[in-house]
């Protein structure tokens, strides 16, 4: 197995699992890898040293150093934390899909149990819902990762 790293056009980092270099290329050429942040399909190998030569070893240099001119920081911490939050709202709200906003009324309204629901609605109907006193919150989960968050 190997563990390659990644990056996103949207400077995104991860790791991704593959049984050899050939199984990347071709899983990436077939659209098959993609950003668990934000679901790109265009995706950079970056480098990696699985072995470190250490005989002429230097100074580390900074961060800041390292990256390539204008290039922003990646906080890989914000994206576990924000990862961790998007796997805890999937797991405590139940999926109701397109019909978002007549579920919130129906439970705002009480013709049904108070529960933790997450759905599609869109820009108006949310607004709508705001404007009846329904609490709504967007909260932008890709594809990629909408089933099981690793």
């Amino acid at each position: 197995m190997k563990v390659l790293d990644l990056r996103c056009t949207h400077e995104h980092r991860f790791e991704g699992w593959f049984a050899s270099d050939d199984d990347f290329e071709s899983q990436r050429e077939r659209g098959l890898v993609a950003c668990p942040l934000c679901g790109d399909a265009a995706i950079t190998r970056l480098p990696s040293a699985p072995r470190l030569n250490v005989s002429g070893a230097r100074e580390p240099m900074p961060a800041a150093a390292q990256r390539g001119v204008g290039e922003a920081p990646i906080d890989m911490t914000m994206q576990a934390a924000w990862l961790q939050a998007v796997q805890h709202v999937i797991s405590n709200t139940v999926d109701v899909g397109d019909r978002f906003a007549e579920e919130a009324r129906r439970i705002h309204y009480g013709e049904v149990d108070e529960r933790a629901i997450r759905g599609r609605a869109t820009r108006e109907e949310a607004q709508a819902l705001k404007e009846e006193g329904i609490e709504v919150m967007s909260l932008p989960i890709p594809a990629a990762i909408k089933g099981t968050v690793q």
